[in-house]
């Protein structure tokens, strides 16, 4: 029976001084979320059906596609305006059309790419049909926003309810630079935002908020445990005690989404990329964002005339 794991990230008791450079952390994290707030204004997200509305067509054809002929098919048979991209392999292509009207006007349509499919490349196969109206592709973008909204609120209470609110502060000040940081990564990668991506953002947000409430457990615990240390030096502490954790978990989920970005093919790939690229910024925010700010905020409140005594030993994560 093993009394201790073979393998650590880090070495036990190490004493990595995290708060030196948390100005350093709180300056280039502040860079980034100002660069990405511009990015979202220019040149601005890269929306899906799901909020711009519109058709997409999933096409497979008998060969490699050929996008001259289909393109001439598509203008003979007076379909507007329709784009299109390989989707996967060199046989599937994916169409997309701006919203038809009604659904009638939207059949019509979708009648007239399939007989320009037949005309172009005789066997082509239309694999789904997506079509979402200007009306809805607004209230679903409205609820998506909504629902952002309404996690980071819940976070909030639920922080401010379980620490003191300081850590609600901090948290949700990171938790709201981590979401900047991740809109600036869909308007460089141009992945589509949509629902599922809105669902990678929350995702992204939960592990975020769970990473954080582990450090910010250890830091309560050593509140009471040292009662006369400095606010910066159980910091410190505490970041070094749960820094296997941390890693740890980061390092499983990170490499459990890397596949998926890699082999799930463009309906998943977007969803894990977001995934890897939240594990990052919310790792490195907990111990370079979350801390520093608890710093500033509680210094001199959850440690009032605190003076420094030694440490001798920290607790392993």
């Amino acid at each position: 029976m093993f009394l201790r794991p073979l393998f650590r990230l880090v070495p036990d008791h190490t004493k990595i001084q995290f708060m030196r450079g948390r100005f350093v952390g709180l300056a280039t994290s502040a860079v980034l979320s100002l660069l990405s707030v511009g990015l979202f204004f220019y040149p601005g997200l890269h929306l899906g059906i799901d909020f711009r509305g519109g058709v997409v067509m999933e096409v497979r054809t008998p060969g490699p596609a050929d996008f001259g002929k289909i393109r001439a098919a598509l203008a003979t048979a007076q379909v507007p305006q329709a784009g299109l991209q390989r989707f996967g392999g060199t046989d599937q292509v994916i169409i997309r059309m701006d919203p038809q009207g009604d659904e009638r006007s939207t059949q019509a349509t979708v009648a007239r790419v399939r007989q320009a499919l037949d005309e172009a490349q005789p066997g082509s196969r239309i694999v789904r049909t997506d079509a979402v109206g200007a009306a809805v592709s607004s209230e679903l973008f409205r609820n998506g926003m909504l629902a952002l909204g309404i996690s980071l609120l819940m976070i909030l209470v639920y922080i401010w309810f379980r620490f003191e609110w300081q850590f609600a502060v901090g948290a949700v000040v990171t938790l709201i630079l981590d979401v900047t940081k991740a809109i600036g990564f869909l308007c460089v990668t141009r992945i589509e935002f949509d629902l599922v991506m809105v669902a990678a953002i929350l995702t992204v947000i939960g592990y975020s908020t769970n990473d954080k409430v582990v450090v910010y457990d250890r830091m309560r615990e050593n509140l009471r445990k040292y009662k006369t240390m400095p606010l910066r030096q159980l910091i410190d502490l505490s970041i070094n005690e749960t820094l296997n954790r941390t890693l740890g978990t980061s390092m499983t989920v990170f490499l459990a989404s890397l596949p998926l970005a890699l082999f799930g093919g463009a309906s998943l790939s977007g969803f894990a990329l977001m995934m890897l690229f939240g594990i990052v910024v919310g790792t490195s925010s907990s111990i370079f964002i979350a801390a520093p700010i608890l710093l500033l905020l509680g210094e001199n409140r959850l440690r009032r005339d605190a003076q420094a005594v030694p440490v001798t030993a920290g607790r392993k994560a």
